[in-house]
């Protein structure tokens, strides 16, 4: 099987989408010379449109069950811009465009951090479940209601603040740390936090853990992370488009590929609430080594929950 496919760090959502946006492009009757079925999606001819030459047309997709589909036309400014040259030299569009979807919002995304994904959209959804079966309450927060909460859950390597975010808009009562070891990539969590009215996320830099204060050790019910689980024997079947633009070290976790989710696991007891739940993100590929590394951490129940592919993809480790 692909690497790529096994790990789901593909490109974000072009090839599955590729022929719908032809068709929507030639029943428009915009797509002068259709291109053929292998060509790179980005940039696409489109007719005279009365004012000179024909302008270009970023397709932008999004991948997985449900994708969603836009056609974004590109005026004269935006050609001045170098944002289509920018594309052409095999730049992400994410990051070409400087915003993409997680769930509801749109999120300033540049090389700092990862895309966000559809698959951490299924971790996010997990997450939640369990912090409803704990009891908690789930739900918009009320904006004219005091930011009181009663219990805390943390988001390790938050990136863009994409999980963070997520689990601070659906979990009124909770209080959101997000946590990671690059300034950088706080810096645009920060940035999202702040234009998504999240109020209600703490952020603090360091390493896993180590970010938090002392104070939360055996007080969180929840632990989310996408860590890196690319294994460095893995590296060179990853496509360019991930592993010559995204952060390397939020890709590539070491020799195994395990070493980040290990450390998360064998760390967290010692931060959890009593009956406190773990949701990772892995690859399909490792389903049955996270298991283990769960148990091995004293996890009494463990299992992997799919993606909307049907792959596995969320490891959910509980305490007694």
């Amino acid at each position: 099987m692909d690497r790529r496919l096994q790990h789901g760090v593909e490109p974000v959502g072009e090839r599955p989408l590729l022929p719908e946006a032809r068709h929507a492009l030639v029943e428009a009757g915009d797509l002068r010379h259709p291109a053929p079925e292998d060509h790179d999606v980005g940039v696409e001819d489109v007719e005279d449109d009365g004012e000179g030459a024909g302008h270009p047309v970023l397709v932008a997709l999004e991948g997985g069950e449900g994708g969603r589909l836009s056609l974004l036309r590109a005026g004269d400014d935006l050609r001045g811009s170098g944002l289509l040259a920018r594309r052409l030299a095999g730049e992400p569009l994410q990051y070409v465009l400087g915003e993409w979807a997680f769930r509801e919002h749109d999120l300033l995304v540049d090389r700092r951090v990862l895309i966000p994904r559809p698959e951490t959209e299924t971790v996010v959804e997990v997450a939640l479940a369990e912090v409803e079966r704990l009891g908690e309450r789930r739900g918009r927060p009320d904006p004219w209601a005091a930011a009181i909460t009663t219990f805390a859950v943390a988001d390790l390597g938050t990136g863009s603040g994409a999980i963070a975010i997520a689990l601070e808009r659906s979990l009124p009562e909770a209080e959101v740390w997000a946590t990671d070891r690059s300034a950088e990539a706080l810096a645009v969590a920060r940035a999202n936090i702040a234009g998504t009215g999240a109020t209600r996320v703490r952020t603090a830099e360091g390493h896993w853990f180590e970010a938090l204060d002392d104070s939360l050790r055996g007080e969180l019910l929840l632990v989310v992370s996408n860590p890196p689980y690319i294994a460095e024997a893995e590296i060179d079947a990853l496509p360019a488009a991930v592993i010559e633009w995204e952060p390397f070290g939020a890709l590539v976790s070491g020799p195994t590929g395990l070493e980040a989710i290990g450390t998360i696991l064998a760390e967290a007891p010692g931060w959890l609430a009593p009956g406190g739940v773990v949701v990772l993100e892995h690859a399909p590929h490792q389903a049955d080594a996270v298991v283990d590394l769960a148990r091995d951490a004293g996890f009494v129940e463990a299992r992997v929950e799919p993606d909307l592919a049907g792959r596995p993809r969320a490891l959910v480790a509980r305490l007694a």
